[in-house]
């Protein structure tokens, strides 16, 4: 027979197959010799209290073979040569799982990435870290995976309504993750191994007959009677079909300018912008843990906060145990960081970003108040920041305590950001309101996290991508833009997710209302 089993652990124990079986045994009543085997479906952390405890549910095998953890990977056909096209503009999650999705329906997808394939944006990466040098097309943010791929790879979302979060993960897994990421609470991949992966994914999207092209950057539509026909890249090339995917992240400025050059309706959306702070992760370890020392037993701590300071939330974004910070700009002139950790989360300092809520309201009477003006806002701060750096992506940073006591630091701590510091006036650098409720929201933060706050803790400008400051909208069923019925708007960039996994959803939402269209209308048929 097969029984659920519920367990609290010390640490020691969830780590030993010897004393699970046995404790397992002694929870379903029977001998160690007949637990045949076991699966965990859900495994998480309790270190409230001084003694950290492991929480398990597993899936035990009782008097019967071992039978593995039921996977169920899908089998992806080849298309037919007359299968209908779909053009999806961007390569990052949403692009690739709708491409998967699509593939699924019958439908052809024709991927168009305005960077280079995973592996090639490496060297990319590499001047970007070494010499500060931007390519504005291929750096963190763009190339095949989007913004994830050489960022982090966190799969915890709260968007449980939005899609099937189980059939992401397992397709994760079906293409190379590891099989962990099915029952951890916060499952993370690990930016080691997502090119990899990403790489899968575009191999099976080629095996079927789908196209996937690289350095494609769209430039313009073709529009004609309400419909989006076709579009160009910047090299001359026009590709057209059925329907069109933007999935294009939201980080690129050139599409939100470009659907407002065409009139194409698109909003102003609040969005978050702060700094990373970046600490010792043996101190996070220590006031997460309530011990000197982490057990080996025991990942790296994280942590997740948020604090209402004069009516604004001020909440951490995107924590990195282990990790390391990053310059995620695209364009010269502009200076923004990021965090990700490898799988093993083993770097020595642990950072996140920690933002404040950015709303229209919050910008001077005297700023246009239209579509692109938290665009605009947001890139203000980018170029401030690198300005104070003093260019070659040097980020302006100060010392935790010094930055919420107004003092210039005199040293700054060791830190994992490649392309170097600089103690720089944080004030000339970020908005009066934000600033002020940052300083206010860590020294709160350290009466509650002992050792939070802290001489040694550094703080670096500015994390300002944390979501898009637009959104294009689009109709709630069939999810098309309004004003053109082959267009539909998607993911992170349109402000519909925030994350890998309701990127994710998002696009095989999205994906499933065009094969619905499709298939009420006949493929030949154009859709109206």
């Amino acid at each position: 027979m097969q029984k659920k089993i519920t367990l609290r652990l010390l640490p020691s124990e969830a780590a030993d197959a010897r004393t699970l079986t046995t404790l397992i045994a002694a929870a379903a009543g029977v001998t160690a010799d007949q637990v045949n085997g076991f699966y965990l479906t859900k495994q998480s952390i309790d270190a409230r209290g001084k003694q950290a405890w492991v929480n398990l549910s597993l899936q035990a095998f009782i008097d019967e073979p071992y039978g593995g953890r039921p996977l169920s990977p899908l089998l992806f056909k080849p298309l037919s040569t007359a299968a209908p096209r779909v053009i999806i503009i961007g390569a990052g999650p949403a692009g690739l799982f709708a491409a998967l999705r699509l593939i699924e329906s019958g439908i052809k997808p024709i991927v168009l990435e305005r960077g280079k394939e995973v592996r090639a944006r490496r060297r990319d990466l590499a001047r970007l870290n070494k010499e500060g040098l931007v390519n504005e097309d291929s750096n963190y943010c763009f190339g095949e995976g989007g913004a994830g791929t050489y960022s982090d790879g966190k799969l915890y979302t709260r968007s449980h309504k939005r899609g099937d979060i189980d059939r992401i993960l397992q397709l994760f897994v079906q293409f190379g993750a590891d099989e962990n990421i099915l029952y951890r609470s916060h499952p993370h991949i690990g930016t080691n191994k997502l090119p990899g992966i990403i790489t899968a994914m575009r191999e099976q999207i080629l095996r079927c007959g789908g196209e996937v092209h690289f350095e494609k950057r769209v430039t313009d539509f073709v529009i004609k009677d309400h419909q989006l026909k076709a579009v160009t890249t910047e090299n001359g090339d026009l590709f057209d079909g059925s329907a069109f995917i933007l999935a294009t992240g939201h980080s690129a400025r050139d599409i939100f300018y470009l659907l407002h050059r065409h009139h194409i309706a698109i909003e102003a959306k609040p969005f978050a912008l702060g700094v990373r702070v970046e600490h010792p992760q043996q101190l996070i370890d220590q006031t997460q843990y309530h011990c000197e020392t982490r057990s080996e037993w025991l990942p790296p701590a994280a942590y997740s906060w948020v604090q209402q300071v004069q009516e604004k939330g001020v909440f951490s974004f995107c924590m990195c145990p282990g990790g390391i910070i990053a310059p995620a700009a695209t364009a010269p002139g502009e200076l923004v960081v990021n965090g990700w950790s490898p799988s093993k989360r083993n770097n020595p300092y642990a950072n996140s970003g920690i933002v404040v809520a950015v709303a229209q309201t919050d910008l001077k009477k005297n700023t246009d108040h239209d579509a692109l003006s938290l665009l605009r806002f947001q890139q203000q701060v980018e170029k401030n920041a690198f300005i104070a750096g003093g260019g070659a992506l040097v980020a302006p940073a100060l010392r935790l305590t010094d930055f919420c006591e107004g003092k210039l630091s005199a040293t700054l701590p060791a830190c994992s950001y490649l392309p170097g510091l600089r103690a720089a006036p944080l004030q000339e650098v970020l908005p009066d309101f934000v600033a002020a409720r940052l300083r206010a929201a860590f020294r709160e933060q350290g009466k509650k996290m002992k050792g939070y706050y802290t001489h040694e803790a550094v703080v670096v400008a500015t994390e300002s991508r944390t979501s898009s400051p637009l959104r294009i909208p689009r109709d709630p069923q069939q999810l098309h833009h309004p004003q053109l019925t082959t267009l539909f708007p998607c993911g992170e960039g349109a402000g519909y997710a925030g994350g890998i996994v309701s990127a994710a959803m998002d696009g095989e939402r999205v994906a499933d209302a065009i094969a619905a269209a499709i298939s009420a209308r006949g493929a030949g048929k154009p859709l109206l």
